[in-house]
């Protein structure tokens, strides 16, 4: 276990006690009593981070800086963003034209395929190990689920579609989506990704395999054994839950009703203690995210997942640094991104479209064009 994350975990515990205001090491009444430290509004905390990542926003890739940028805009609705949304619209632009000029016939996804499964062949760490493992019998998952869907989809949101979007679709309908989405070795390698891609392809409106893959994820993970997985295996779990609540959404657009997924708000407050130890950062802020986008947030567990948050940042830093301690801007984007989710939450907005932002999307990319 990382100590680090022990000690952010007990010190939340300890805060949560009664009466520890008034606790001293040593109770000698001529000492005056130390005041325990006040720290900042979650809501000023999160204009923290966002200061540090909105300085150097354009130094990040565009997938990044697209990340960060769209989940901001969808957030506050400001249009300072919209620099940052028309990078991720040129990203997923560029990569359909590719799709469609370059990896289209089984051959080219073969080859692209191949390509993509060497670079998890070569990486030394559990969760890369998994995934190489567990897609050696589908290396077009690589392609399909990994590069296609997503871009496919964040167009779909935007109002778009690619201007050869029928030979996208010939694509998809090439393949069997339910051999990946049930597969237990897949999910246990690649439980967010599925969930994210079970609703791509829902929202798409091609195979909906939506509830056969959240079948096949609570066989693969029974809560009853919840206590013989290791650390990579539980975050996977946890995370693969907060992204079937996240896909559900629309990635922050809808809230949702907690009786339509109420197998997972009970797991997250049945067992929110061994989250704050044995999962990251961002999985953290995802759990407390998930209740924030069902209406829930006087739950407790939005408090514990905020608390562990805010106790976990790097003040010098300006951010939430990694489990070893890391601030690097590129590495944090994703775990800080939540962060400022979380402690200053301001709702879902179904944005942006072509249609209600037009002034977004006046000058498109090549190669997207409106769905209508």
């Amino acid at each position: 276990m990382n100590i680090r994350r022990f000690v952010v975990y007990l010190l939340i515990t300890l805060l949560s006690l009664p009466g520890w205001a008034a606790m001293q090491i040593s109770p000698r009444p001529a000492e005056p009593t130390v005041q325990q430290q006040v720290l900042p509004s979650y809501a000023d905390d999160a204009a923290l981070i966002r200061q540090t990542f909105e300085t150097q926003l354009f130094t990040l890739p565009a997938f990044k800086m697209g990340h960060y940028g769209l989940r901001m805009y969808r957030q506050t609705m400001d249009p300072k963003y919209r620099a940052a949304v028309w990078s991720d619209l040129a990203r997923v632009a560029s990569r359909l034209n590719a799709v469609t000029t370059e990896i289209y016939t089984p051959a080219q996804i073969k080859a692209y395929s191949a390509a993509r499964e060497a670079r998890y062949q070569r990486k030394d760490d559990a969760r890369s190990d998994l995934r190489y493992l567990a897609t050696r019998d589908y290396p077009e998952y690589y392609f399909l689920g990994v590069d296609l869907l997503g871009s496919m989809a964040r167009a779909n949101e935007y109002g778009l579609k690619h201007r050869e979007d029928h030979k996208l679709r010939d694509i998809i309908r090439r393949y069997d989506f339910a051999r990946y989405a049930t597969d237990p070795e897949m999910i246990r390698a690649w439980a967010a990704q599925l969930a994210n891609q079970v609703y791509w392809l829902r929202q798409l409106g091609e195979q909906d395999v939506v509830e056969p893959f959240i079948a096949a994820f609570r066989a693969t993970y029974p809560d009853s054994q919840d206590k013989q997985l290791s650390e990579q295996q539980y975050m996977n779990k946890i995370y693969g839950m907060t992204h079937i609540i996240f896909a559900a959404s629309s990635y922050y657009q809808y809230q949702l009703k907690e009786s339509d997924f109420q197998w997972i708000y009970d797991h997250f407050r049945r067992h929110i203690d061994d989250i704050l130890l044995h999962t990251k950062e961002d999985v953290v802020a995802e759990v407390g995210i998930s209740f924030l986008l069902a209406g829930l947030s006087d739950d407790p567990v939005v408090e514990k997942t905020r608390q562990f948050i805010q106790t976990s940042i790097d003040r010098q830093a300006g951010m939430v640094p990694s489990v070893k301690g890391e601030s690097e801007l590129y590495d944090g984007e994703h775990r800080n991104t939540l962060a400022i989710m979380l402690l200053d939450w301001r709702g879902v907005h179904a944005a942006p479209t072509v249609i209600n932002q037009p002034a977004m999307f006046e000058s498109l990319p090549y190669g997207l064009v409106p769905r209508h």
